[in-house]
């Protein structure tokens, strides 16, 4: 895949790059490595004051940030403006935050007396330079939720962005430079998949988290393995959206729209399989229906857009892969199930529900990147956690029902990294963020996040 920026709302290309050699990637890599022996030795007031910096400067120039998001990647611009925002506070969560989450912990006397000791505690240190190969759905957020974290530890960062936002890579490594970073603690990597391997095999690089598919993650983790290396994943997901009868169905069904089609429909924790109980399903199915019919499709610059492009062409065309092969085995398409036919340019997809989904289509197994939805009935309780769990995936989950019992039943059963009640899935930095089964390993955010890559060293004095 050639490294450019295309315009997803007409499939112009607007500017290509050209990818780093070896001796560029061998000029970064030392780079990395140098920073780190200076980074490490950084005191946590002027780590937070650099983030604070590059925080600063993200909300200073957030409309022109934006824009470029949507340009590159097709979200609407009111997403893109959160998107940038969001990236801002968690640095600042994460200057504030990071000395606390790192501090030293004291074992309890008696064990360090039991021990022989006389004293001891324990050190997260930085472990050297990451790698991180991020997706180009949340462009920046992804990033930020890697980098800010990691440099608050002492570490340094290589980033490897998907090669379809190399304006968005480009503007990550000038915000840290701009900010006072030194020269080498963030670097971007112009280089296309091919170069992953090379760069995570180089002894200077000390771990690698990645988001993004199953196969890559698996490609990844490979040479990780193979390398001895910490790895962190955060791949796909097929989030199951429970509505049981103490519902408010009407609330449920309006959060439901937004929940699949966020960001495009191009979300990991996006709500996809939604599971209705047979009571309160025909209300949910005509307001979910009716709120995915009324969204406005357009050009993600202009007001009053709901939903733009897919990022890209191939994405587009794997959608329509997975909606033809469930309408040829008997799915209904409620509404869309095709490209707007007023939007002849750019790699656009009506919102689309589908019912009568079966276990031999590929939808009901694969995760589904766009605007596009799978409705179940059931009967039961019951038989919503064995249709939640039926995937591969466990990323997170909603769950909408105000019974206590319920909701105990469901936080314990549900297969996933999180659980949701009466409310969409999101991320902040607070709160441990991951997936299990598929989904991926590790987590990302809160105390968790930080210390993935961090040397846990206990210290113990005679």
């Amino acid at each position: 895949m050639a490294i450019a920026t295309i315009d997803p709302a007409t499939g112009e290309t607007l500017e290509t790059f050209e990818a780093l050699d070896p001796a560029g990637i061998e000029i970064r890599l030392a780079r990395a490595a140098s920073a780190f022996e200076v980074h490490r030795r950084t005191g946590f007031a002027e780590r937070a004051a650099l983030l604070r910096a590059a925080a600063d400067l993200l909300s200073a120039e957030r409309e022109a940030d934006a824009a470029l998001l949507t340009q590159e990647m097709g979200k609407p611009l009111a997403q893109a403006l959160a998107e940038v925002d969001k990236c801002a506070r968690a640095m600042r969560w994460y200057a504030e935050h990071a000395e606390a989450l790192l501090a030293d912990e004291h074992p309890d006397p008696a064990d360090i007396a039991d021990s022989g000791g006389s004293a001891a505690h324990v050190r997260y240190r930085p472990m050297g330079p990451v790698l991180a190969v991020m997706p180009w759905n949340f462009p920046l957020w992804q990033v930020v939720r890697f980098a800010a974290p990691a440099l608050m530890a002492g570490n340094t960062a290589l980033l490897k962005h998907a090669s379809n936002v190399p304006r968005t890579a480009l503007l990550l490594e000038d915000l840290f430079t701009r900010a006072g970073y030194p020269t080498g603690c963030f670097q971007t990597l112009l280089v296309g998949s091919g170069a992953i391997e090379a760069v995570l095999r180089d002894p200077r690089v000390a771990a690698v988290t990645l988001t993004g598919s199953e196969g890559a993650g698996r490609s990844v983790a490979a040479i990780a393995g193979d390398e001895i290396k910490k790895s962190v994943l955060e791949l796909g997901g097929s989030d199951p959206f429970l509505v049981l009868p103490s519902a408010d169905v009407r609330r449920a069904a309006e959060v439901a729209v937004t929940a699949r089609v966020q960001n495009n429909g191009q979300s990991c924790i996006a709500a996809k399989r939604f599971i209705v109980h047979a009571d309160v399903y025909e209300e949910f199915a005509a307001a979910f229906v009716a709120g995915m019919s009324a969204l406005r499709v357009g050009d993600p610059m202009a007001a009053g857009t709901d939903v733009g492009p897919l990022a890209t062409e191939s994405g587009r065309a794997d959608l329509e892969e997975l909606v033809d092969d469930a309408l040829r085995h008997g799915a209904k398409a409620q509404c869309g199930g095709r490209r707007p036919e007023d939007r002849p340019a750019g790699w656009f997809y009506e919102p689309t529900v589908l019912t009568g989904i079966t276990p031999e289509m590929r939808i009901h197994r694969e995760e589904c990147f766009g605007p596009v939805a799978t409705l179940y009935r059931v009967d039961s309780l019951e038989q919503a956690v064995a249709l939640a769990n039926d995937s591969s995936f466990g990323l997170s989950s909603n769950a909408w029902t105000t019974d206590p019992q319920e909701q105990e039943l469901l936080e314990r059963e549900l297969q996933a990294g999180a659980v949701y009640f009466n409310g969409m899935t999101a991320s902040h930095p607070a709160f441990p963020f991951g997936g299990v089964k598929r989904s991926g390993y590790g987590r990302e955010l809160s105390a968790q996040g930080i210390r993935e890559f961090c040397n846990i060293t206990t210290v113990w004095y005679a």
